[in-house]
């Protein structure tokens, strides 16, 4: 076999490999992503050689000016991909020897593919999970427009396990996802930290570097703080990779939280809130149908990531220590899953940006009974202890419930012969604004506690929005 065949290890191998093991061993489909990062790399590693002795000043000037040529054939889109090309590092090394003659081979003196790849990739998770926090920051606005839109008058159900419970404000509730998304956002940051700390380039395959490159100039070149300090650990961890399908995950789950209640509350029966036609999709055969398929897919983007990462953990169980090329799929399922929440967080901050909440319907829901709690806290107020007063309240919804009428019409006569605390001020239960505004304690649905939700939120975008918001993928 020729060296041609593989330009980067076929010179040993007496027989071409299988047709069937190059289509398997083929990664361009999805590792071309990070032809930018793998010329990145490229350029500091040259340098660095250059520093240790290795290479000539001309030796480096010619490959500097290949590796710029290169990154402008990307660019333009002249790069030619051949059969004999198996990932991304295989067509640059190809293309650079093929402008700059055979200097173009010193440039992976001491070098493997093994921290090659993972250098490109410690270099895409940097500029990916930035894309990921800033979107998902956006979404944070676009609840706290709602929340302050409809901060004053817009009471709703609040619910658990699906059943009415206590009134809420609308902004209190929409508040919540708020919450959930800047935990999101903060387990981004520890993500970057980690990233950061690790830079893989000058570990080689396994043993290390033996052309004395200084590793710590290379991080600093390439924007790291730190390297890794093992080189068996810097050619086999895909922590980074795990951390942020998962958390990328535990994003998408929040977000398909939210699309639940959404599309809930945007059902005929409830009516709560509409969504814009922009967000939403008719029948092929029920003209009077409108759709949330838009929340329907960012619900099953969920799973998609779940599935992921739990293919992910079950890849990297199994292998024995250091590189092994079944971490070759890390990029596939890593690159699918950052492009379809990036999907999902558009999607979501669309719906959010432009539904409109229909302040009538969320009143019309509120029922008194949802007030039964307020009974029992009037009665503690009163200085029956709560677990009494709990019972009080129950034996006051049986006999609403028996004499066919709303709790707020027992008769006083009959609350009283449940419980002779209960006097004429009990009436003054029956109000929702009122039941609201008695939740001050932090994090509680009164105005006051409110505010401070939104006050702490805003406070926190305005932290980590950054003024040039990358809404486009990383190359």
């Amino acid at each position: 076999m020729s060296n041609s065949t593989n330009v980067l290890w076929g010179g040993g191998f007496l027989e071409k490999p299988s047709q069937s093991l190059v289509k398997m061993n083929n990664s361009l489909d999805w590792d071309k992503a990070l032809w930018l990062e793998d010329l990145q790399g490229s350029v500091v590693y040259a340098k660095a050689l250059f520093h240790a002795g290795i290479l000539s000043s001309d030796d480096l000037k010619l490959l500097l000016k290949g590796l710029d040529e290169v990154k402008s054939a990307w660019e333009n889109g002249q790069i030619r991909i051949l059969e004999t090309d198996e990932d991304v590092h295989t067509v640059n090394e190809r293309v650079l020897t093929e402008k700059i003659g055979a200097t173009g081979g010193k440039l992976h003196t001491g070098r493997s593919r093994n921290d090659q790849v993972a250098v490109d990739t410690a270099l895409w998770l940097k500029k990916a999970v930035a894309v990921a926090k800033d979107k998902t920051v956006l979404v944070i606005e676009a609840i706290l427009e709602n929340a302050r839109k409809y901060f004053d008058d817009v009471i709703l159900p609040g619910y658990t396990h699906l059943q009415k419970a206590q009134p809420i404000r609308f902004s209190h509730w929409i508040l919540s996802y708020g919450f959930f998304l800047q935990a999101d956002v903060i387990k981004y940051g520890h993500i970057l930290e980690q990233i950061d700390l690790n830079m893989p380039l000058g570990s080689g395959a396994i043993a290390g570097n033996p052309f004395a490159v200084n590793r710590k100039w290379i991080a600093n070149e390439l924007g790291f703080s730190n390297v890794t300090p093992n080189s068996i650990y810097a050619v086999s961890d895909r922590d980074n990779i795990s951390d942020f399908l998962y958390f990328m995950s535990l994003s998408a789950v929040h977000l398909s939280r939210l699309a639940e209640d959404l599309i809930l509350y945007a059902t005929k029966e409830f009516g709560y809130v509409t969504l814009s036609h922009a967000f939403s999709t008719g029948s092929s055969l029920m003209p009077n149908k409108r759709n949330p398929d838009s929340l329907e897919l960012v619900r099953a983007t969920a799973a998609l990531l779940q599935g992921n990462l739990t293919s992910f953990l079950s890849l990297l169980k199994g292998l024995p220590s250091s590189y092994n090329k079944d971490l070759q799929y890390d990029k596939k399922l890593l690159f699918d899953s950052f492009n379809q929440l990036c999907l999902a967080l558009d999607v979501t901050y669309g719906v959010v940006k432009t539904l409109k909440v229909n302040k009538e319907r969320c009143h019309a829901a509120l029922s008194f009974e949802m007030l039964a709690t307020d009974v029992a806290y009037y009665l503690t107020r009163k200085g029956v202890p709560f677990r009494q007063a709990h019972h009080i309240t129950s034996k006051v919804v049986t006999v609403a419930e028996t004499l066919n009428i709303s709790i707020d019409q027992v008769p006083l006569a009959e609350l009283q012969k449940i419980c002779p605390i209960f006097d004429a001020s009990v009436k003054e239960i029956w109000n929702f604004e009122k039941s609201c505004e008695q939740y001050e304690a932090i994090g509680g649905t009164s105005k006051t506690s409110v505010k401070q939700q939104i006050q702490k939120l805003a406070d926190f975008v305005q932290v980590n929005k950054r003024s040039n918001v990358a809404l486009n993928l990383p190359k």
